[in-house]
């Protein structure tokens, strides 16, 4: 694949995730696990794009007063910590993508739920906690920031509406990916710097676009299965990469 290729599908990417409040890690490690390139660098390389992408995110919600940063505080407490951990291990390939794909295919089913049916649960502050942490060390394993993890939890508990819902994913990707990219320095890296900068470019173009997108024009049920797809696709071309 060639780089004005790969960095086509980064934009495209950061258009459509931004547009949900996500990030797009899940589907950089998919198309650059076609490349064969070292696990660690793809870990990496996602992270980078993901930080790029959610930093605007964080930004336009918290200027349109969706974010809630207070709010979201538990979630984030045992997170950052944990996806550190995370970021600093060193998975076996095969073990690596089952995972990844499962737990992708897992985070899709749960979008699809009919949350209407489902009555408003309050968590206290420990519990939430406790999930953040649990997605944040899967999220830094797997070098994603955990956005599209949480997001389901959070729709089902019925936590806040579908617009703060994506806010809190955009800032929970954002202090996590973070947090497994330092993580990610304890391993031995060998990035093409010239690559990662094209492609951090493409998907900040890509994120701007898709920003706009999340806060002016789409519905909150628009929101919602944009975001079901995305993960299902991802997780079943993960594992179909296994499979091969």
């Amino acid at each position: 694949m060639s780089l004005s290729l790969l960095a086509l599908c980064f934009f495209l990417i950061a258009v459509i995730y931004s547009s949900a409040g996500f990030g797009g890690g899940s589907s950089y490690i998919a198309i650059l696990l076609l490349l064969n390139l070292p696990l660690v660098d793809i870990r990496w390389i996602a992270l980078v794009c993901n930080i790029i992408v959610v930093s605007t995110s964080c930004w336009y919600f918290y200027k349109a007063r969706i974010l809630k940063p207070k709010k979201t505080f538990p979630l984030i407490l045992l997170s950052i910590p944990l996806a550190y951990i995370g970021g600093t291990l060193k998975p076996d390939t095969n073990m690596y993508l089952i995972i990844a794909a499962f737990a992708l295919i897992g985070a899709s089913a749960l979008m699809f739920i009919d949350y209407n049916q489902i009555k408003e649960k309050n968590l206290p502050s420990p519990t939430l906690a406790g999930i953040g942490g649990s997605i944040g060390l899967l999220s830094g394993f797997i070098g994603i920031g955990g956005g599209i993890f949480l997001s389901p939890l959070l729709h089902i508990i019925k936590w806040e509406s579908a617009k703060v819902i994506s806010a809190a994913a955009s800032f929970f990707i954002l202090v996590n990916s973070v947090a497994g990219l330092i993580g990610q320095y304890q391993n031995e890296l060998n990035v093409d710097w010239f690559m990662c900068g094209i492609l951090g470019l493409s998907v900040f173009i890509g994120g701007q676009i898709g920003n706009r997108m999340n806060i002016h024009i789409l519905s909150s049920e628009k929101i919602k299965l944009i975001s079901a797809v995305l993960i299902a696709f991802v997780g079943i071309r993960i594992l179909f990469i296994q499979i091969l």
